[in-house]
């Protein structure tokens, strides 16, 4: 036997799975197989009734010229839609009340209680200075 027939470096799966890790997952799902597997997870009712007609499956190296070659088929025309940024003069009133109100972008605002809470933090951080400084059990 070839080390070629045991690794296919073309083979997406080969590259990503090693030889024993479909018998490691199936252990441990107490599996034999892949098929039973699929058997018991995958529901008769959604299953196809036979294999999809699909054509042969290609290497990926195949795959990539083939869309290399459908999108060289691809046209790019000169887009008359309006796109890009031209400059501008925006007014003040539309920067204030809409640009830079975040009531237009965001559902967020700031409470009350969020910007008390640096205060509320500052407090905490300085009664505890104290009381370190101190050795009061409180401080005020």
């Amino acid at each position: 036997m070839k080390l070629s027939e045991l690794f296919n470096p073309n083979e997406f799966a080969a590259r990503h799975l090693s030889f024993g890790d479909e018998a490691a997952l199936l252990e441990a799902l107490g599996e034999k197989s892949m098929d039973d597997f699929v058997g018991n997870t995958v529901p008769q009712s959604i299953r196809m009734p036979s294999e999809l007609d699909l054509p042969e499956a290609l290497t990926e190296a195949d795959a990539l010229a083939k869309l290399k070659g459908i999108a060289a088929k691809n046209v790019i025309n000169k887009s008359y839609i309006g796109l890009g940024y031209y400059p501008t003069r925006v007014p003040n009133v539309i920067l204030r009340n809409v640009l830079e109100n975040p009531g237009w972008y965001t559902a967020y605002t700031p409470y009350q209680a969020e910007i008390a809470q640096g205060r509320l933090e500052a407090l905490l951080n300085f009664q505890q200075v104290c009381i370190d400084l101190t050795g009061f059990p409180v401080a005020g």
